[in-house]
């Protein structure tokens, strides 16, 4: 089994961006300490919901300040960025690290981002499939072209080539893909892509989804060695403490502000209107779906959904607290406490 902490860049009320970079650094920091496997690195933009812009910069940064920690985005959103610019920057990643960059990529939303960047709601609609391929053809071949695509460019050298990576296994960075829909899901599996899947699904949601990927993935004519390979990633919450009451209490104290905060701020590109969750019911949902409690009980939890789902990959959110020094001892509380449990 392999844990390792989400990190959203969270800005609470009443806090700074630069105070919630820097709790986001010092995650990373800590949990390569703890023994974590990896951390998974948000992107948003113009909201406080998470004040990281650019998670493959972000993520430079602290491949650059650890030695061991795996660091993957969650996710790099591509209608917001050009796949080959994209592509460029997570195969300098992947061969400078040693190979310890993982790419997550996903649709985003319909937000004002797309008027920004000038993508334009079609490529929110449309265009995802097109750029994913693209982007893994640059992460995967010599030299490549686009005269027949929307990009329209002749083909071009890629430098630097991810299977250059002096300490690699001659591949590119390993890519997963954000599903929150059957059609994410299709769109993954026919492409053999492993899928990391959100925290606000429960187990028997995410095991549904796993159960359709194989499907797809057997139908579309991938070996069963790569289904049963496939390395799913499970996003999630976990708050630490000696009493569940408490762990409790730490987030829905802290979560629901955050949440009507950050979530208030969006702004959708053409109007539509959104259903927004009630933040206290939501935070309480995390609660009951997650590893909240003691180190016991999360560790029966993370267990409980591997065997549920067949998902032995966890990306924690750890920052609920919205407090530094709080997040610091929970990241290191996971490491020592129920890792263990974990085997």
């Amino acid at each position: 089994m392999r844990v390792g902490a989400f990190v959203l860049a969270a800005q609470f009320p009443g806090q700074g961006q630069g105070e919630a970079l820097h709790r986001a650094v010092r995650t990373a920091e800590v949990a390569e300490e703890a023994g974590l496997d990896s951390v998974w690195l948000a992107e948003h933009h113009f909201v406080p919901y998470g004040v990281c812009p650019s998670a493959v910069t972000l993520a430079a940064l602290l491949l650059g300040r650890t030695r061991r920690l795996r660091v993957g985005t969650a996710v790099s959103v591509l209608p917001s960025t050009h796949p080959v610019a994209l592509g460029e920057q997570a195969a300098l990643l992947h061969v400078t690290s040693g190979g310890r960059f993982t790419l997550g990529v996903g649709r985003g939303g319909p937000w004002v981002d797309l008027e920004v960047f000038g993508g334009g709601l079609e490529a929110y609609e449309s265009n995802f499939p097109e750029d994913l391929d693209l982007l893994r053809r640059w992460l995967s071949e010599p030299r490549v072209g686009d005269a027949g695509g929307r990009y329209g460019f002749r083909e071009v050298a890629v430098v630097p080539r991810p299977a250059e990576a002096l300490d690699g296994d001659g591949t590119g960075p390993e890519v997963i893909v954000a599903c929150t829909s059957p059609a994410s899901v299709r769109l993954a599996a026919e492409r053999a892509l492993p899928m990391l899947l959100g925290m606000h699904c429960g187990d028997g949601e995410k095991a549904e989804m796993v159960a359709l990927w194989r499907r797809i993935a057997r139908e579309s004519g991938h070996s069963p060695e790569a289904v049963r390979g496939a390395g799913h990633v499970s996003a999630g919450v976990c708050q630490l403490a000696d009493r569940t009451v408490d762990a409790r209490e730490a987030l829905v104290k802290a979560m629901p502000g955050w949440f009507r905060q950050g979530l208030d701020a969006h702004v959708t590109v053409d109007g539509r209107q959104r259903a927004m969750r009630d933040p206290v019911a939501y935070t309480e949902l995390l609660c009951e779906l997650h590893p909240v409690g003691s180190p016991a009980l999360a560790a029966d939890r993370l267990a409980a959904t591997a065997e549920r789902t067949g998902i032995t990959r966890f990306a924690l959110l750890t920052e609920g607290s919205g407090d530094l020094a709080a997040t610091e001892e929970n990241v290191r509380r996971l490491g020592a406490e129920v890792l263990p449990l974990l085997g």
